[in-house]
């Protein structure tokens, strides 16, 4: 890629960052780390209680990127079926016609994805991982880009099952949304940001920026040093007496995407230490499992980021 192509996409992502904040206020983190997502060719998870703006948070970013977007509102009574499609008899034809699912598009919302049974959640697997989908010995691939993102309610509330680990090792990140601050607030009650700026957002990429995008993340220079320290965050969550699952080489392959992603985004061909530390958090925190042995008086789903943060500020980062 030319220095005035990278120029230009670099220019793009900003002001996609920029229109994202527009919509969304109080949660520039958040922002920030659903693009490191996308360009990272990951798939992202967005945890919070109702009515912090998961769901404007998605579409979002499916309308702000020209490309086929699908919503499904996970439910319990839902079949893998209702997501994937179903082989239907054509008598016409006198065969099978195979009708295709939700998942065949771009951008795949799944709202409130542990609302829906195991078995429902499992469709997603080979489509999330692969980029095809197989029903009945037949394999069909999936559009280009496809991204998933997909919200939860947090797993103390009624009604939801919580996601297997095969499940959330597929997402390439987890961040939560919570309460916004303060004057952020005021400025939501003032403004009524949110569903009145959604309908006025505009498509600022196409499907063929992002993948241009993400072919310029894979160029991004990662030090031999930063390899050695992410892996060494990764050894620990192996070896912690706190944690009963650590991290997979899946996981630490999405750190490594989630940092060319991040100093993507701040312009530089390069990454820092800062990249793999303030990524570890998000990218690990979901795929790792706290035994009992962790005394804390947080709730159970925030514990693996308190883990992670102690574990992360003990490891010397390299000079």
């Amino acid at each position: 890629m030319s220095p005035e192509t990278a120029t230009a996409v670099s220019c793009k992502a900003a002001e996609l960052e920029k229109a994202l904040r527009r919509v969304i206020r109080g949660n520039d983190d958040v922002v920030r780390l659903a693009l490191v997502s996308i360009f990272a060719r990951g798939h992202l998870l967005i945890e919070g209680v109702p009515g912090v703006g998961k769901t404007t948070l998605a579409q979002a970013l499916a309308r702000a990127i020209d490309c086929t977007f699908q919503r499904v509102q996970f439910t319990s009574d839902m079949l893998p079926s209702d997501v994937l499609g179903i082989s239907v008899y054509s008598a016409m034809e006198q065969e099978f016609e195979f009708k295709r699912g939700p998942v065949f598009t771009n951008v795949l919302l799944a709202d409130e994805i542990n609302r829906t049974t195991p078995k429902t959640q499992s469709a997603l697997l080979e489509a999330m991982n692969e980029g095809q989908v197989t029903v009945d010995a037949h394999s069909y691939e999936l559009p280009q880009p496809f991204l998933v993102i997909a919200t939860q309610n947090p797993v103390e509330h009624h009604g939801t099952y919580p996601l297997p680990e095969s499940q959330l090792d597929r997402f390439l990140m987890r961040v939560r949304m919570g309460y916004p601050e303060a004057a952020a607030e005021r400025e939501i009650l003032r403004s009524e940001a949110g569903a009145a700026h959604l309908q006025d957002l505009h498509p600022v990429l196409t499907g063929a920026d992002v993948l241009a995008m993400q072919a310029a993340v894979k160029l991004i220079r990662v030090d031999e040093s930063l390899v050695t320290y992410a892996l060494e965050i990764v050894r620990r969550t192996r070896e912690s007496e706190y944690l009963s699952l650590g991290v997979s080489p899946r996981g630490a392959q999405s750190l490594y995407r989630a940092a060319q992603a991040m100093a993507f985004l701040d312009g530089r061909s390069f990454c820092t230490p800062g990249d793999f530390k303030a990524l570890a958090v998000p990218v690990f925190a979901h795929r790792v499992v706290v035994n009992g042995g962790y005394a804390s008086t947080l709730k159970k789903s925030e514990q693996a980021d308190q883990v992670l943060r102690e574990m992360v500020e003990n490891v010397a980062v390299p000079v």
